[in-house]
């Protein structure tokens, strides 16, 4: 299958909409222990700002509901991608069951929490033709531990260098063809230039790569990359934040990088918009 796809879950039994992620076809071969393609198992206790977006009423409790991830950049906040809760995938308003499932390496364990959302707040300036500004700021109901976020890298961070090692973490495809994980996974992937990205998706059918909200990482010869249900999920270089899984062409395709919302840009708008005040400790999110 071709073109560009978004990284959420479709809902069981419902045709996936335009826009909304389906299982992929045709991806590069994943390694045997791969869960978000070519990667290896996590214990929650290495990254706790990891996160699993939930709902039961739309998706099942297979997974215990899961669809998207995310990820606790304050005691009360967590970002995902804006895709993630579109009218065709969480309805509109979202479903009343959203929850963040926190602290949890095993979908199916009673580990960790279950959080209520409290209030959602999607990026003004989300272009869903083009995947453009693809985050959303999610305010919880009850707060985090501090040590369950992590920092935000805003624009000239080192991290972002092209070449630094990154990590994308999520209980996503396995294969491309709709293995879904239920304990948590990551890979390790490169940072690419941005120009390597800009000629893998120049326009058309398999979309676009905007340099300025856009982050291209993978590896050369393919076989690592986030799949079909990482949507909203971090990918950290040195200690921060500089993704959230996007979109992409496949699954571990040589030819084909993933792309991330870059976090900086995350960092400029907020600072500049109403979805800032989640990220204030103690702010009132209703």
């Amino acid at each position: 299958m071709r073109g560009r796809i978004v990284r959420a879950l479709a809902r069981p039994l419902v045709m996936a909409a335009v826009g909304v992620a389906i299982p992929l076809l045709n991806a590069a071969p994943a390694t045997a222990d791969s869960v978000v393609v070519g990667g290896f198992p996590v214990d929650v206790s290495q990254s706790p700002w990891t996160v699993a977006l939930a709902s039961r009423d739309l998706f099942g409790g297979t997974r215990a509901g899961q669809f998207c991830g995310g990820v606790a950049v304050a005691p009360t906040a967590v970002l995902t991608a804006a895709h993630c809760l579109g009218r065709d995938v969480v309805g509109a308003p979202p479903t009343p069951d959203l929850k963040v499932i926190t602290g949890r390496t095993d979908l199916l364990s009673d580990q960790g929490k279950e959080i209520a959302v409290r209030s959602v707040w999607v990026n003004p300036g989300y272009d869903s033709s083009t995947n453009g500004g693809d985050f959303a700021v999610l305010t919880l109901a009850e707060p985090l531990p501090s040590g369950a976020v992590v920092p935000m890298a805003g624009a000239g961070d080192p991290a972002y260098t092209p070449g630094t090692s990154a990590t994308v973490y999520g209980w996503g495809d396995t294969d491309g063809n709709g293995a879904y994980a239920h304990s948590l996974r990551g890979a390790r992937v490169h940072v690419l230039p941005d120009a390597r990205c800009e000629r893998a998706y120049p326009g058309g059918g398999d979309g676009t790569y905007a340099a300025e909200t856009m982050l291209c990482a993978g590896e050369t010869t393919g076989g690592r990359d986030a799949c079909q249900g990482d949507s909203g999920g971090p990918l950290v270089a040195q200690g921060r934040l500089i993704g959230l899984v996007s979109w992409g062409n496949g699954c571990g395709r040589a030819d084909s990088p993933g792309v991330y919302t870059r976090v900086s840009e995350v960092v400029r708008t907020l600072s500049r918009a109403d979805g800032a005040k989640a990220l204030r400790p103690g702010a009132d999110a209703t």
